[in-house]
């Protein structure tokens, strides 16, 4: 199994599969399990940009592959394979005890192979990284690898000069080096998302499975298109705000991609799967000739898949007839994180709700299929009452909604780290919160705790940590007899997540901080993570993660395209 370059997405815990834990509801309202195995987006811009540099790229999705099967051998399966480097993601903290397992399997492996980390939470903790743990050579820094990765595998193949490789950090004997920080593109029009060239390299590579970004993908075969990286925003806990941008990748400005290259890659997409696509960021971000822009481009295309976008801010009705008129079905979500104004503004999300009602209804009379509402409870100035009125404030939003359209609100826990480089990591008293794990090592021993609860890295002014569980769990009860009064829920549904709920609490209630992890997991379902089935303790919690899904038909695959495409590759 040869390659030049193998990126790696290793599990959250590595050894999760020998481990006795209560994951409660911290994945609900994402497509992966708790083990967050849906690898970065980043991945397929780097395969792409490095395999037309010449270079042989594979993906190892070792963490899904570890969710489908218990049997799956992560030794042997590595133990294969001798490229000239690995990579690693880092994107956000949750991996990190993970990475720095597989990192170390790597290194007992592989001495000689070096090993590169890359995302946010690697540019963040650069220098601690390579102080603290010997198995990781490189870090690359900021929010674009392409070109300073494909720089470094270069000089590890021909002996160059790494000072002059921007954005690196690694050791130069005792000491540490970093080079400057200066590849920060100012456009992602070099490097796009072709996922042609995915399906090429899976099958190429024999390995389906680890081409796959999490477990029930080809039940709901969900992509993403990425529009820009940095944001206008600065949401208080995100690491992926303007701030944090700044901080950790000296990105001053948000890097747009051009519309003609969107629809390209949405092309990419509708021609081989029948599935959702997400349309990552607000594109709304860029203003609105740039968004008139992305829709005069895919309008041509009469794309039959589902759209769907996230909004930052409630958009104008005009937006939302642009969408009508662009695609015969989108749907929207929002996050207004809380329903009361003066918690939502303190996170970072200044509107206030007559502002977000109003864009309801519009969403409503434009023809939105679907408007997905993300409330969160471990919110600056939020206390248990606050979180408790989300709930009603959700009755009066189902109460006065009119047409097709349906309305779905979640709740779930800010869970289980504030951000590295956010405002509230940075400055956690001034944004309302106490900050429990401030360095790698001490994130890392967070990851294995028992429970999430346990992991959180935070506490806010208003509330401890077994308080913002509480109040989720309360929350969830509520949410879901709501949903259940509405028709959005089936009452056998209901009864299991208040069953679930209340077993949970009553597990964290008796559960010491940081308990000892059992050797062998006996004590019932929300404590194991029992390999392929994942019915008992590695899907959703206190929601129904197929909530999130929006309806696909039969035929998921455009097998005929695809048969062609492989063809074609090989014939070339």
């Amino acid at each position: 199994m040869k390659c030049d370059f193998l990126l790696i997405h290793a599990p959250t815990v590595f050894d999760f599969r020998r481990r006795a834990t209560l994951y409660g509801p911290i994945s609900d309202v994402v497509p992966s399990t708790p083990i967050f195995e849906m690898y970065p987006v980043g991945f397929v811009t780097l395969s792409n940009y490095l395999s037309r540099r010449g270079f042989n790229v594979r993906i190892a999705n070792l963490a899904m592959r570890m969710v489908r099967s218990r049997t799956f051998d992560p030794e042997a399966f590595l133990r294969r394979i001798r490229p000239r480097m690995f990579g690693l993601d880092l994107h956000w903290m949750p991996h990190i005890q993970g990475v720095i397992e597989v990192a170390r399997l790597l290194k007992r492996l592989h001495p000689d192979i070096p090993i590169v980390l890359g995302g946010l939470s690697a540019s963040y903790f650069h220098r601690e990284i390579l102080e603290n743990y010997p198995e990781i050579d490189f870090v690359i820094r900021g929010d674009c690898a392409e070109e300073p990765l494909g720089d470094l595998l270069d000089a590890v193949k021909d002996g160059g000069d790494l000072s002059n490789i921007p954005n690196l950090t690694f050791r130069r004997r005792d000491s540490i080096v970093e080079t400057e920080l200066s590849f920060v593109p100012e456009t992602l029009d070099r490097y796009p998302m072709d996922y042609r060239h995915m399906f090429r390299q899976a099958v190429s590579h024999r390995d389906i499975a680890s081409y796959f970004p999490f477990r029930k993908w080809f039940a709901y075969p969900i992509t993403a298109v990425l529009t820009c990286k940095g944001c206008v925003h600065n949401c208080v806990t995100c690491g992926g705000s303007a701030y944090a941008y700044k901080r950790i990748g000296n990105r001053t400005r948000t890097a747009f991609k051009d519309p003609e290259l969107i629809a390209s890659e949405v092309a990419s997409i509708t021609g081989y799967l029948n599935g959702p696509i997400f349309f990552l960021n607000d594109i709304l971000m860029g203003g609105r000739d740039h968004f008139s822009r992305i829709m005069d481009a895919l309008r041509p295309m009469k794309i039959k898949s589902e759209a769907m976008f996230e909004f930052f801010l409630p958009p104008p009705r005009d937006v939302l007839e642009e969408l009508a008129s662009t695609f015969s079905r989108f749907s929207i979500e929002i996050s207004p994180e809380s329903h009361d104004v003066s918690v939502r503004n303190a996170f970072g999300r200044p509107y206030d709700n007559s502002s977000l009602e109003r864009f309801i209804q519009d969403a409503s009379k434009t023809g939105c299929r679907r408007l997905d509402l993300f409330f969160m409870t471990g919110l600056p100035q939020q206390t248990m009452d606050s979180v408790l009125g989300t709930v009603q404030y959700c009755r009066s939003l189902l109460s006065s909604m009119e047409g097709n359209m349906r309305l779905v609100p979640f709740i779930s826990p800010l869970a289980p780290f504030l951000d590295p480089g956010s405002m509230a990591f940075e400055h956690p008293e001034k944004h309302g919160y106490r900050l429990r794990c401030r360095t790698v090592e001490e994130h890392r021993q967070a990851m294995n705790a028992y429970s999430w609860m346990e992991t959180l890295n935070y506490e806010t002014l208003a509330m401890d940590r077994r308080t913002i569980a509480e109040a989720t769990y309360r929350a969830a009860i509520g949410l879901s007899r709501l949903k259940t009064e509405y028709g959005l829920f089936k009452k056998s549904h209901t009864d299991r997540v208040i069953r679930h709920a209340e077993g949970e609490m009553h597990r964290l209630k008796i559960a010491g901080p940081f308990c000892n992890v059992p050797e062998s997991p006996k004590s019932g379902r929300i404590f194991s993570f029992p390999g392929r089935s994942l019915k008992n303790g590695g899907g959703d919690s206190v929601s129904n993660k197929e909530d999130l899904n929006v309806p696909v038909g039969l035929i998921r695959l455009r097998l005929f395209n695809l048969l062609r495409l492989l063809l074609t590759n090989k014939g070339n």
